[in-house]
């Protein structure tokens, strides 16, 4: 933890790596949490009592990024069950696609700690739908 990590984002990180994941301080506030099996890696920002995290998806075109696209993005049947897209801007005439989801922290009891690695999970689930629906942009 260094000297502009909150306490509560070292008892994050430590939660977080307890339960098997890789995690590194990225910032003042912000943990890359890594699933050491698949590789895939989750950003974690900690904004006063709000955790947010973004996974991203593909970066493609802006011209990709169609209504039908985003009608199946927003779909109820999409798959995508707890989470959500965010379309960013990149460089180029790019979009980068991302998967997010965040929880709202209240004393870092079992409760907290429940529903973060709940997201982190959550996130993972979803990915897979997400990469299903997202994955065909770049082709």
């Amino acid at each position: 933890m260094t000297a502009t990590t909150s306490p509560q984002l070292g008892q994050i990180h430590a939660l977080l790596a307890e339960a098997g994941y890789e995690v590194s301080d990225s910032g003042a506030d912000t943990l890359k949490i890594r699933e050491v099996e698949s590789g895939v890696a989750i950003q974690a920002v900690l904004e006063g009592q709000i955790l947010y995290f973004s996974l991203p998806c593909t970066v493609v075109p802006q011209s990709a990024i169609t209504p039908d696209v985003m009608r199946r993005m927003l779909a109820a049947d999409s798959g995508i069950s707890t989470s959500h897209f965010h379309i960013h801007d990149a460089a180029g005439g790019q979009a980068l696609v991302t998967l997010n989801n965040f929880c709202k922290l209240q004393d870092m009891g079992p409760d907290d700690e429940d529903d973060i690695l709940s997201c982190v999970h959550f996130l993972l689930v979803d990915v897979m739908s997400a990469h299903r629906l997202v994955g065909e942009l770049g082709k």
